[in-house]
């Protein structure tokens, strides 16, 4: 029965992903089978943590994070937990092999969050690490299936991706960050007196981003490579767009990609999957 439980466990991961991001759910259906829960796994994970330090502000956010963090760490060791989102993870870590060292940089990024409004260019690379690269190099241990030489070819991709999708974040999120969270993650830049020329240069280093991520998506086995494809489309328009609205724009509304162009996105790739083209 305890397979019942498991299951239950990763149907939990699926749902947070879907209700919480159709983008990446729909991303994930174009992954091969057996690897889409692992996926959901970590997705549903990081979700959570999330959460706790960017919505629960009438909780005590602190001790919401250390406990889910020592939880964590308890279900991987013992091989179960009662929280359904922790179990599924534990279940995809220990399949996997996935160091925990990625674990231990991401939740030093989220208790960041807790208390930290700017940053230097050391502390920004190092919650871009934390936050959203090391989310890419698990999905890549999920990926790469304990071909070792394989996930350091694909590693600094796996993290140029993660990080472009952070910085993407950043721009698309920059009303509610700044304004209501007091938070500020590019360094240098006084959100007071956003100028095109600060825009610029935050562009093209997500661009570069993107770059370097292409060349590993092409690389990718098989089973992920349309998937990890469709994301990285469906983030490459978001930031197209957000290039194209002047600085003042994206602090007065969130920049948003309507669903018939995501539908326009996916149909796309879809094509290029069914003739195996990238």
């Amino acid at each position: 029965m305890i397979q019942l439980f498991h299951s239950v466990s990763h149907e939990c991961s699926k749902v947070t992903t879907a209700r919480y991001s159709t983008s990446f759910s729909s991303a994930i259906k174009l992954l091969q089978k057996d690897i889409r829960g692992p996926i959901y796994d970590i997705y549903g994970f990081v979700r959570f943590a999330d959460e706790i330090v960017d919505s629960f502000h009438d909780f005590d956010k602190a001790t919401l994070l250390e406990d889910f963090k020592k939880q964590t760490y308890e279900s991987i060791k013992n091989g179960i937990s009662l929280n359904p989102i922790l179990n599924s993870f534990q279940i995809t870590v220990n399949r996997y092999n996935i160091d925990l060292h990625l674990v231990d940089a991401f939740f030093k990024s989220m208790e960041f969050d807790l208390n930290k409004s700017s940053y230097d260019d050391e502390g920004y690379a190092s919650y871009i690490y934390g936050s959203a690269e090391v989310v890419g190099l698990m999905c890549l241990y999920v990926f790469c299936n304990g071909n070792k030489e394989q996930f350091e070819m694909l590693k600094p991709s796996a993290q140029a991706l993660g990080s472009a999708f952070q910085k993407v974040n950043f721009l698309r999120d920059v009303k509610a960050d700044y304004q209501q969270l007091n938070r500020v993650y590019f360094p240098g830049v006084d959100f007071r007196d956003f100028s095109s020329e600060m825009k610029q240069k935050i562009e093209d280093d997500i661009q570069c981003d993107f770059d370097n991520a292409y060349e590993g998506i092409i690389k990718l086995p098989l089973n992920a490579r349309f998937g990890v494809y469709l994301a990285y489309k469906y983030y490459l328009s978001l930031f197209k767009k957000i290039k194209s609205v002047q600085p003042q724009k994206i602090l007065e509304h969130r920049i948003r990609i309507p669903n018939y162009h995501k539908a326009w996105v996916a149909a796309k790739v879809v094509i290029r999957t069914q003739l195996n083209l990238l």
